[in-house]
């Protein structure tokens, strides 16, 4: 049983509610066009625009309780809620990856999704994958072929590889060039980052 029953948004429920909420407004006449379309993005079942909502977010291993409103995307909620600053906002619409986050060993895209929609699930940041002091092997093989340049990307590029590798998506080149094409390198530093990725493959500790 969840913790707050009183709030289990969905990116639907969060469509569905600004949409009911925008249309009686239109009806009515209270609110121009441009106010519904604001409000329309910080309306969540049960609460109220503007209003925030106290979620608990289980990062890394620890549970953080934290206050958000229902707008709040997991990045922001990581880095300005939580101080957790490794992992990078980048275009802040999905195309870069420099957001990857793992959410239950799934990379995914923290600019796209909701605080609120990630209660209860397991977040990995680039911070949560070193073990008592040793790296990861990803991480390891990243400073071992200078996978960076500028440096921007890399948290996203090796949560990406991380999950690439578990996946078994890491088999040959291509292969890795291909699973991780979400993830943008401005500095074109792709050659060593694919020679890290079939570094780590190879050690079979993904």
């Amino acid at each position: 049983m969840s913790d707050h029953p009183q709030v289990r948004p969905t990116r639907r429920t969060v469509l569905r509610a600004g949409g009911v909420t925008a249309a009686g407004a239109i009806a009515a006449g209270a609110l121009p066009a441009t106010a519904v379309a604001a409000e329309s993005e910080s309306t969540v079942d049960g609460v109220e625009p503007g209003a925030s909502v106290e979620i608990t977010l289980r990062v890394n291993g620890a549970d953080h309780r934290v206050s958000v409103e229902p707008r709040v995307t997991l990045l922001d909620a990581l880095r300005e809620r939580l101080g957790l600053t490794g992992t990078k906002k980048g275009c802040d619409r999905g195309e870069c990856g420099a957001c990857t986050v793992l959410a239950d060993g799934q990379r995914i895209k923290s600019c796209l999704t909701l605080a609120v929609m990630r209660q209860g699930q397991r977040i990995t940041t680039v911070e949560g994958l070193a073990r008592d002091g040793e790296l990861h092997p990803v991480q390891a093989a990243f400073i071992r072929r200078d996978a960076f340049q500028c440096g921007f990307c890399t948290p996203g590029q090796i949560m990406s590889a991380v999950a690439a590798i578990e996946e078994g998506h890491a088999g040959s080149d291509a292969e890795i060039r291909e699973w991780m094409s979400g993830n943008l390198c401005r500095c074109s530093c792709y050659p060593n980052i694919v020679a890290a990725v079939r570094d780590a493959a190879k050690e079979g500790r993904g």
